[in-house]
């Protein structure tokens, strides 16, 4: 595994997964860049050593400079679910505008969406059908990228910290029976990602286990499907959600970042 420190741009830094992103990845020795709105919050909430610059992910103009120099972008974004922070102006276009401010940079990427992201006429309403656009939009950009698919917050039990990684989103419940992790554990295999070269190019569900933690996650890693290039869902998906239903306006985002990051 890749040990050489990072510049790692943690985008939705300050929410419940972010900030534990930015820990984890400044224990790991790497210069952290933590995206936000106010920097108050900020230093309130996130580890000193981070270096907070300021944006907002529904107003492009304002992104050029974080991601400027980024080795590496971790984005753990999440809606409110109304107005300027619906799910289609967050966890869809923030990732959208995130990946055009790059301008040619090819950082590595890591996304976080959720478990059950490829049901339809879920209970939860657009939500995951955006996320799945985010995804989309990450593999579309040609970009090295790991997405991770975390199941329910902090509902596993107290033994169970063995991660496991599942492929083709089958667990569509809606609640921790399709799984559930803690938020530690998350933030764990995201900065992961960013250096083992066995995370490249996988999308995977992620829950934990009766068990203990692997010292190494990159036999985990190994051990799955990689995306197919050139495709934008992910390996074993099942394929529900046509691009030629899908709005106009999202078939040319996807044009748009595949133009853009191969400049």
């Amino acid at each position: 595994m890749t040990t050489e420190p990072l510049t790692v741009l943690v985008v939705g830094a300050t929410g419940s997964i972010g900030r534990l992103v930015v820990t984890e990845a400044l224990a790991r020795g790497h210069t952290v860049r933590a995206l936000v709105r106010d920097t108050a919050k900020g230093a309130r909430v996130l580890a000193k050593e981070a270096e907070l610059v300021v944006g907002d992910v529904t107003r492009p103009e304002t992104l050029i400079g974080a991601v400027d120099g980024a080795d590496a972008i971790v984005l753990t974004l999440g809606s409110f679910g109304t107005g300027d922070s619906s799910p289609e102006a967050v966890d869809y276009a923030g990732v959208r505008n995130i990946l055009t401010a790059l301008r040619g940079q090819r950082p590595r990427v890591t996304l976080m969406t959720s478990i059950g992201v490829t049901g339809r006429g879920s209970a939860y309403g657009h939500l995951l059908e955006w996320k799945r656009r985010s995804e989309r939009l990450v593999r579309a950009s040609g970009l090295t990228h790991t997405i991770v698919r975390p199941g329910w917050f902090d509902m596993n039990g107290p033994d169970d910290h063995r991660p496991v990684f599942l492929q083709g989103d089958r667990h569509r419940s809606g609640g921790p029976a399709d799984g559930a992790v803690a938020r530690n554990q998350i933030a764990r295999v995201l900065v992961e990602t960013l250096t083992a070269p066995e995370a490249a190019g996988r999308t995977f569900e992620l829950v934990a286990e009766r068990g203990s933690a692997p010292d190494d996650l990159g036999p985990l890693f190994a051990a799955l499907d990689l995306d197919e290039p050139g495709t934008v869902d992910a390996v074993h998906d099942e394929a529900n959600m046509p691009l030629a239903d899908e709005p106009q306006g999202v078939r040319d985002d996807l044009t748009t970042v595949r133009a853009l990051t191969a400049s």
